[in-house]
């Protein structure tokens, strides 16, 4: 099991029975395969469909079905599609019930930087100022370093996504959570020890208990 096979299976396991969720770029979108079909969660696109699903078979991509990222996508029965006006009203106003996004850097403040790197050529933030700062809940599913840099940091040095606190971080190595008091480290994945994680840190981490094992979804 890859690293972001791992992510994508724990963070399966926080979303629940009629839940509405976005699902970011890259690895985000895997989480909805570890899901069984009649979870009853639906998923949301900013770009303007409720109800999509992975394409059901091989060869069936078109160009008027898609997600935010431009990959084909399916529509389970009773799929809705719309502009991006109300697409954006549904996550401005507060509707979305979970939000889960990739992310570069994460800070002891719990704050998010996700859209890109200065000097790099970007396509822009997308939705994500909005999905950060509207949807109720906010999981960051990331690697938790990159090319042996610590994501999990204490200040961000990219720009922010949004000064809002996210609510978990999922890496393959833990499972943090961001409080007013600072990061709580909840999990450890199998075989991971709480040296590892604290190593591959630059924040500080904070175990007011012993932290659990991390679950992953079948």
């Amino acid at each position: 099991m890859n690293e972001k096979e791992i992510i994508a299976r724990r963070v399966a396991l926080e979303l629940k029975r009629g839940d509405l969720v976005n699902l970011g770029i890259g690895l985000p979108t895997m989480v909805a395969n570890y899901l069984p079909s009649d979870a009853g969660i639906s998923f949301q696109s900013e770009n303007g469909i409720i109800g999509m699903s992975a394409l059901p078979d091989p060869g069936l991509a078109g160009t008027d079905l898609t997600d935010a990222g431009g990959s084909p996508i399916g529509a389970l029965p009773g799929a809705c599609a719309f502009d991006s006006a109300m697409s954006f009203a549904l996550i401005r106003g507060g509707h979305l019930d979970v939000t889960v996004l990739g992310g570069l850097q994460v800070d002891e403040e719990g704050q998010l930087a996700n859209w890109m790197v200065p000097g790099k050529m970007v396509p822009g933030m997308g939705g994500a100022m909005d999905l950060v700062s509207g949807a109720k809940r906010v999981i960051v599913a990331m690697t938790h370093t990159a090319k042996g840099a610590p994501k999990i940091i204490k200040k961000c040095t990219l720009p922010l996504t949004s000064v809002r606190r996210v609510d978990l971080v999922v890496t393959e190595m833990a499972v943090i959570q961001p409080t007013e008091e600072g990061l709580v480290l909840l999990e450890t994945a199998p075989g991971v020890t709480v040296d590892q994680v604290v190593a591959a840190s630059e924040a500080k981490l904070l175990m007011p208990k012993v932290p659990g094992v991390m679950g992953i979804a079948a």
